[in-house]
């Protein structure tokens, strides 16, 4: 069994707590791993130590951050195959998807590092004359990460790299329930020669090292992703220094599907979005809402498409889908909402409780029909690979009920008509749209939600600018000095 240690200011140490939380994994419910439950003394130490590294850091060019950037990618391709099963046995991710994850990692660290020549400022005209007005960009300072357990790799980056190429440092935190893959890239740090106090990561309870890294004045800015009562603690935390926050919370994306969809395409990408990482992903589709007119077409070929979906043991069994949930309290979760909704008039067509394992946290895909607007099903997130359907009679009902919502990540529609797809773009109210293709978001986008969603946004130039303050200078000069 693994043990790992805290990564403070370039060093692996041990916890002065002496206390060890165990990391489960999903799939049989064995202990895989023992990780340290930092103190909040640790905590500041990670702090203080990034603070005081930031200083030197942001004086370093900023393609020669890159160039530390792009020792870490290298060092995760080389280190692939075992990342992928750190992944697999920690998460209950299926290979396929844990192989995407460690790739698309390593491209999203490389294309960040890119931008270290692309960050730019802004000349603006004064209204006085001989003065000229220079718009900078600056670092923040230092950046808390704290991490979900979902995409628990690809998060490291998602915080890191834009931190460390605008000139920030980071402290990082991974979910208890996955932090091993975390470790594993603190070594691959360590062994970039990445200076001291870079990046740190350090692991505990919430309500020790979360709280520390939300409140302490030290850290600049604090970015979250996970459920929205954690995202409004870390706000209401932060607001005590008036720290910036960039929250990504929850989801609960519509998908529609117009009379003129192409149904084999619906289902296939709708399906994608649902079972993807057994249903924990914020932007898949957790909510359909199909036309009367092909509803039943739609409803019989969605549910042969999810009891044909294969599950099973990621590090056991190949060409299967869906791994287990996460964890005993996500199973118990995703249970209650089911039998909630059958209680309140919804039809299980297909999924439901599963006693195929006699352990680990397996659900089978579900497909649950004559569900309405009110019902908990359709208006709480799920995280599980269950799928509600609603019908409605025109495209004005649709995108009623899509908007009634208290989230706003990720949203779709499946259609062929050009006008239909315009006035979905400008009226559906959410941060994300995709049309005729599953939810999932590019490294050059803005991945940002409206609403209880969050506050701030990843990817891209305008991700990148989260990390980054502006300063203005203004310059006088005098034209008759001779």
């Amino acid at each position: 069994m693994r043990r790992y240690k805290l990564f403070l200011n370039g060093e692996f140490v041990e916890s002065s707590s002496g206390k060890m939380i165990k990391v489960i994994n999903p799939a049989n419910e064995e202990v895989i791993s023992e990780v340290p439950e930092a103190t909040i003394e640790e905590t500041k130490k990670a702090i203080d130590a990034a603070y005081e590294a930031q200083k030197k850091w942001e004086k370093l060019p900023a393609i020669e951050r890159a160039k530390y950037l792009k020792k870490i990618a290298d060092g995760i391709r080389k280190n692939a195959k075992m990342l992928t099963e750190i992944l697999m046995e920690e998460q209950g991710k299926i290979r396929s998807l844990a192989e995407t994850e460690i790739n698309f990692t390593t491209d999203y660290i490389d294309y960040m590092a890119e931008w270290a020549r692309r960050i730019e400022g802004e000349i603006i005209p004064s209204d006085k004359p001989n003065e000229n007005i220079f718009l900078y960009k600056a670092p923040i300072g230092v950046v808390a990460g704290i991490l979900p357990w979902n995409f628990p790799f690809f998060l490291i980056a998602r915080k890191m790299a834009p931190a460390l190429i605008t000139g920030n440092t980071i402290v990082v935190k991974p979910s208890s329930d996955t932090p091993n893959n975390a470790f594993e890239f603190a070594k691959i740090v360590a062994e970039s020669d990445l200076p001291k106090g870079v990046f740190n990561l350090i692991t505990g309870r919430g309500s020790v090292v979360g709280e520390e890294l939300a409140s302490n004045p030290k850290v600049g800015m604090v970015s979250f992703t996970g459920s929205v009562e954690a995202g409004s603690k870390i706000m209401a935390l932060a607001s005590k220094n008036i720290t910036k926050v960039s929250l990504e919370l929850g989801g609960k994306a519509p998908a529609i599907v117009m009379d003129d969809a192409n149904i084999d395409d619906a289902v296939k990408y709708i399906k994608q979005s649902r079972v993807i990482n057994t249903g924990q992903v914020c932007n898949c589709a957790e909510r359909v809402y199909v036309h009367e007119k092909v509803a039943d077409e739609f409803i019989e070929k969605m549910t042969i498409a999810m009891e044909d979906t294969k599950y099973g043991v990621p590090l056991k069994e190949t060409n299967i889908e869906m791994g287990p949930l996460i964890n005993k309290n996500a199973l118990e979760s995703v249970k209650g909402f089911v039998k909630r909704a059958i209680d309140q008039g919804a039809k299980l067509l297909t999924g439901g409780e599963d006693s195929k394992f006699e352990k680990g946290y397996y659900y089978k895909a579900t497909v649950l029909a004559n569900c309405t607007q009110d019902m908990e099903i359709i208006q709480k997130e799920v995280f599980g690979p269950v799928l509600p359907i609603v019908t409605f009679k025109d495209l004005d009902q649709a995108i009623e009920y899509a908007n009634d919502c208290e989230y706003g990540l990720t949203s779709s529609i499946y259609t062929q008509n050009l006008d239909v797809m315009m006035r979905a773009a400008n009226e559906i109210k959410f941060g994300e749209t995709y049309v005729n293709r599953e939810n999932f978001e590019a490294m050059q986008g803005f991945h940002a939600g409206w609403r209880k969603s969050g506050i701030g946004g990843d990817d891209g130039k305008h991700g990148l600018e989260e990390f980054l303050n502006t300063h203005v200078l203004y310059i006088q000069y005098n034209t008759n000095k001779k």
